[in-house]
This record gives structure tokens, sequence and C-alpha cells, in this order.
């Protein structure tokens, strides 16, 4: 299979496969927890043991750090300016305001996926195996956001498949961003690509530390969340071997 072809497909797994487990069953809350600190620890180690690596080989140190910034700042925006994804939205509410958040939080998923996108982009610089670990730590910290936004819409309205269709639909900014970053990529110099790779890096920071990692703890935590952070540690480090 051509390798772009995988990366679209990797990359518009979660939202899908989320959205498609909300109109039919919610999983557990300590799958959901586990799951997501294994996307931290994949979205981290990727970012510190590659991407800000490669950014200071291709630009500098300083336009590195700068990178990092700009990208966390990004996140840090969007997240005051939409409604993004929390534990506590998805529990259910009562009456129209359920409605009403579910939309807000399908708009807010929407515009927070497209940065997303060209995060995933950054592996037509970086190599085919870096853009696939994005993809997979994206897609994987995507599918509890499928979950949160499909089933709060699935409740209101009990239509499965309109639920389904509008949370999958997440995916498309995914696309969007990807293929204009890998135009940008072409386009654009050196040291702006080895910014945008550590942009990348502090935007995968930011998810994991402000969403990714606190959402995976709780105060029934039996600790397994640590270990399945550890593993996505070890999942990109072993990566490392191929």
């Amino acid at each position: 299979m051509d390798s772009l072809i995988l990366i679209l497909i990797i990359s518009v797994l979660g939202p899908i496969i989320g959205s498609l487990i909300g109109v039919i069953k919610k999983p557990s809350q300590k799958f959901m927890y586990n799951m997501m600190a294994f996307a931290a620890g994949v979205m981290m180690a990727i970012s510190f043991l590659e991407l800000i690596p490669q950014s200071i080989e291709l630009s500098s140190v300083w336009l590195c750090a700068i990178g990092v910034l700009i990208g966390a700042l990004i996140m840090y925006l969007l997240d005051k300016l939409i409604p993004h994804i929390h534990p506590e939205l998805c529990r259910q509410e009562h009456g129209c305001q359920l409605r009403k958040t579910s939309i807000y939080l399908l708009l807010g998923i929407f515009l927070h996926n497209f940065p997303e996108g060209m995060a995933i982009a950054v592996g037509y610089v970086s190599g085919i195996k870096v853009s696939l670990t994005i993809a997979l730590g994206i897609a994987i910290h995507n599918i509890p956001e499928g979950i949160c936004t499909s089933a709060p819409y699935f409740s209101c309205t009990g239509k499965r498949l309109k639920s389904f269709l509008l949370s999958s639909a997440t995916a498309i900014p995914i696309l969007l961003g990807f293929f204009f970053a890998k135009f940008l990529y072409g386009v654009i110099s050196m040291n702006f690509i080895g910014v945008a790779i550590a942009a990348t890096a502090g935007l995968m920071i930011y998810i994991s530390a402000d969403e990714l990692i606190p959402c995976s703890c709780c105060e029934k935590s039996d600790h397994s969340n640590i270990f399945s952070l550890i593993a996505g540690v070890i999942f990109v480090v072993l990566l490392g071997l191929l």
C-alpha cells in the first residue's frame, strides 16, 4: 500500500472509530483513560526523541525553542477561543443543554483537528516512520474525542446515523491540514521547516500535558494509566529499531 494512503487512513480512523463507538456502546472509563495515557506516551516520546532533535538539526536551538513555543501557543489560543474535550463533558447532561454542548464540541473538535493534520504531514520532512507514528498517536487521541462528540448528540436526538456522520466529519480538517502543510513544506526554507517541526512538537506536548495526561488520571485509578503511558513511550523507542 502506498505510504501516503496508509497515513491518511490512519489519520481519519480515530474520529470514525470513536464516533462509531459513541453511537453503539460507550466503553468503560478505565479503557478510555488507558487509551489516552498511551497516546500521551506516543506523542511525548515522538516529540522529544524525534521532532525536537530534527528541528535543531535543520535550523538551530533557538529556532527550535521558538517553534515549540509557537506550537504550544497555537493550542492554548484554540483552547481559549473554542470548546474542547474534557472528561466532564463526556458525562450526560439533561434537557436541551446536552444538544447545545454536543454542537459546541463538534465545532470545537472540527477546528482543533486542522493543526493536527498539519502535524501528521511533518513526516514528509522527517521520514515516513515519524509521520506514521504521529498519525497513530493522534488517531488514538481522537478516539475518545469521537466518543464524546457522537454520544451526546445521539443521546439528545436519537438519530444514530446522523450523529455518527456529523462526528466522523471532524476527520475532514485533519485531511485539509495534512495537504496544506504538505504543500507548505515544499515551498519554505529549511529554517522555517525546522520551526514547523518544533511547533508540531510543541502542539503535541501541549495536548499531552493539558488534555491527555490529566484526563487519564482519576480518583479511582489503579495506576494502569501510568504503565499505558510508559507503553506509549516504549512503542516509539522500539520503532527506532525498524
